[in-house]
């Protein structure tokens, strides 16, 4: 009888206790006397319409600053008393009305450091739009972004964050004995994750990744013999990018095996950083849609991105930022690399050529009876002028008709 009573004295205790730790984080663990807010998150996953579509926005040096005190950069005389960060978040919110988009992808430079004394604030102005939309999103960074009170781990770990973002700071090992705060340790840079996109509703691949898309953080500044130069991709996170490549290609043949009464085909990828490669440089002398409106600003260092690329096969176009005059699509060995175009109006551009935003539509192909895999990528860009005006429509890749 005593140890039951004592049994039930610890019960008493234990409930307590239970109670003692909830009246605590319900009472003191208040921000500005407002419970602790929890990141927001999209519906996942990532998947196609109904329609057999998936589009994506890429949005391309928002060099975002202090809101109504960063003014703009190179805008008509008549513009520029009225100008400031506030007229690149008047695009960003009618882009989203206007395109709909089922992503938004970032692709650096998103704030320019030197304009703000906040990194964190700058952030949360300058995304402010697409966490309003609810629109899933995800962003590297580019060479200015780390110019102000945060360091580049910081800013992807705080973007990583952010209402429905789905930025990764780094993707996590496998490996037990190489985790450093969960992260991986092997790689170079901040800002190297793959998402996946899943087939459309109902399908056969509805469960399945049909198209992936690769982030990778194309570095700042550099030092090579005592020369500054642009930051490049260095080999560690090549090694990742054919290491997923090649699981994700392992997990397309599975579903081929699985389902053997239907063809499947091969996973396409997209691949988004901020720096060129040198490589695109060679552009300037190939038939291009677009316009290369400066020189190509990139590192001196060639690190084999392209070769690398060549070589997983499933990469089909690269989508880049950082020279804001530039928004062509060249061709390079198979792979199209496109340019964003500058966006952003704190940004520096050319007076007289309208701040722009590039488009990527995926479609599926249509089977009998159900959506299969990707069949076509195309693009286009639309001007923040008075029509917003679509230009430059065209076909990035296509899936082979004998497929």
């Amino acid at each position: 009888m005593e140890s039951q009573t004592v049994k039930w004295k610890h019960y008493f205790l234990y409930l307590a206790f239970i109670y003692a730790i909830l009246y605590f984080l319900h009472t003191n663990l208040l921000l500005n006397n407002r419970p602790i807010r929890i990141k927001k998150w999209p519906h996942l996953p990532l998947r196609f319409r109904h329609d057999g579509t998936f589009k994506i926005l890429q949005v391309a040096d928002m060099h975002f600053g202090s809101g109504l005190l960063s003014r703009c950069r190179d805008v008509l005389p008549s513009h520029f008393h009225y100008c400031s960060d506030l007229n690149t978040t008047r695009f960003l919110k009618t882009m989203i009305q206007l395109e709909k988009p089922d992503f938004v992808a970032f692709t650096g430079d998103n704030i320019f450091g030197p304009s703000t004394t906040d990194a964190a604030e700058s952030l949360l102005s300058a995304f402010g739009p697409v966490m309003e939309s609810g629109i899933p999103w995800a962003a590297v960074l580019g060479n200015h972004d780390q110019e102000s009170s945060m360091t580049r781990e910081e800013l992807m770990s705080f973007i990583s964050l952010m209402d429905y973002s789905l930025s990764q700071t780094n993707p996590p090992s496998k490996d037990i004995n190489n985790v450093k705060r969960g992260m991986f340790l092997d790689i170079d840079g901040f800002g190297n994750y793959n998402l996946s996109i899943y087939g459309a509703p109902g399908s056969h691949l509805a469960n399945s990744s049909v198209l992936n898309l690769f982030f990778l953080d194309s570095g700042d500044r550099e030092t090579v013999q005592g020369v500054r130069t642009y930051g490049w991709i260095k080999e560690s996170q090549l090694n990742w990018l054919r290491s997923a490549s090649r699981e994700l290609q392992v997990q397309n043949q599975e579903v081929k095996y699985v389902i053997k009464t239907q063809p499947v085909d091969a996973s396409a990828a997209l691949a988004f950083f901020h720096i060129p490669i040198p490589e695109v440089r060679q552009l300037y002398y190939q038939k291009l849609v677009g316009r290369f409106g400066e020189g190509v600003a990139c590192s001196s260092v060639n690190s084999g991105v392209l070769k690398t690329l060549v070589s997983i096969k499933d990469v089909k176009a690269v989508f880049i930022g950082h020279d804001h005059t530039n928004d062509f699509c060249g061709n390079l060995e198979g792979i199209w690399f496109c340019y964003g175009g500058g966006f952003g109006y704190h940004g520096y551009g050319r007076i007289g050529l309208a701040r722009r935003a590039r488009v990527i539509l995926a479609e599926l192909r249509k089977g009998d009876k159900e959506w299969m895999g990707v069949e076509r990528i195309k693009t286009w860009k639309r001007l923040d002028d008075e029509n917003l005006s679509k230009i430059d429509e065209q076909v990035l890749w296509e899936l082979s008709p004998s497929r």
